[in-house]
């Protein structure tokens, strides 16, 4: 039985191997921007727990009457919080380019599926055409099995008449 053979299977393998590889891409920035996410949070846990830590500080000093609040400890405080908004803004600054990055690797792997896609419909079709093409082949054989046939009785037929 005759196999089917497409033409363009190696474009077909070629576009396939370049949409796993945007894929990889994509997978790359993706963890990269799930990082950056921990980060922020991260940064806005700390952020909270060195308020609480000030605001703590300060009921403390309050509640032993007209003390003098210690402002090296205030200061320290603030600065840490400071530091850790400074830290969390770069973070947001850096996950917007992620973000850029994540939409363009994507509307590239896009593109490369469509091509792929599209070469895949092509190969579909041809192997319908194919197919049909087999099957109408198969058809003519069987009719003219049917026609030998015929008229080989046809032969017999002729001659017992005679007879």
């Amino acid at each position: 039985m005759a196999r089917f053979v497409f033409q363009l299977e190696a474009l077909l393998r070629q576009r396939l191997h370049a949409e796993r590889e945007q894929m990889g891409v994509v997978a790359a920035i993706e963890r990269e921007r799930i990082a950056l996410e921990d980060e922020i949070r991260s940064c806005q846990s700390a952020i909270t727990e060195e308020k609480n830590e000030l605001v703590g500080l300060l009921s403390r000093e309050h509640a032993g009457g007209p003390t003098r609040v210690a402002l090296a400890g205030v200061r320290a405080q603030a600065n840490a919080s400071l530091s850790l908004i400074s830290r969390a803004q770069r973070a947001v600054i850096r996950l917007k380019g992620v973000h850029d990055r994540l939409d363009r690797a994507r509307l590239e792997l896009l593109g490369r599926t469509t091509s792929r896609r599209a070469i895949e419909v092509l190969k579909e079709q041809r192997h319908e055409e194919w197919l049909a093409d087999q099957k109408r082949r198969e058809q003519q054989e069987l009719d003219e099995i049917a026609v030998l046939r015929h008229s080989r009785r046809g032969g017999h037929e002729s001659r017992e008449a005679d007879a």
